[in-house]
């Protein structure tokens, strides 16, 4: 029955190809669709245009240029470039700086648990970190701005010590009381 279909329409081919859709045939389909189909259609038909891709390209390259500028001049004016003083000191600041971040991190763990340890080991913290701004601060203006930046590697490098030691303080007090619970479950 397929084969005699196929055989029928290949016959009556002519007459079907003479027959063309009315030039506002889609037109007539176009109205009689809700609107939230043509709306769609045509925000999708929406293409930009070669010269306002390169405007709009251009003006992201100008606002990032002029960030970039901004940023640079910012960055001298609000201190001093600590590689040009001494890379190996510049180093040794940003790890040490990048340390005390992760270990005050790690402090600020039992803050809920115990605030009044907290408060305590952070003013000790706050007091260095006080010394540290100020020495940075006195840092621009300093004839001898290495013996500076040395002082403040000294004063990072003491802050790490006493926050390795609070967590030290930490972590044995969490011993006590883990040793405490397993003796009262004990008995």
């Amino acid at each position: 029955m397929s084969k005699g279909l196929e055989d029928l329409i290949q016959s009556k081919r002519e007459e079907f190809d003479d027959l063309e859709p009315s030039a506002d045939l889609w037109g007539r389909i176009e109205k009689q669709l809700p609107p939230q189909y043509t709306e769609q259609q045509k925000r999708e038909a929406k293409t930009f245009s070669l010269g306002f891709v390169l405007r709009v390209a251009a003006t992201v390259i100008v606002v990032m240029g002029i960030s970039f500028a901004l940023y640079l001049h910012n960055s001298h004016r609000n201190g001093v470039d600590l590689a040009a003083i001494n890379p190996e000191y510049a180093q040794q600041q940003v790890h040490y700086t990048s340390l005390i971040e992760s270990k005050r991190t790690e402090l600020k763990s039992i803050e809920k648990t115990d605030p009044e340890l907290y408060k305590e080991f952070n003013s000790e913290i706050s007091k260095m970190d006080s010394t540290y701004k100020q020495l940075k601060s006195e840092l621009p203006a300093s004839p001898n701005q290495e013996q500076v930046l040395l002082a403040m590697i000294r004063n990072l490098e003491i802050q790490t010590q006493v926050l390795n030691r609070q967590l030290q303080v930490i972590e044995q007090f969490n011993q006590i009381k883990k040793e405490q619970k397993n003796e009262s479950k004990d008995i």
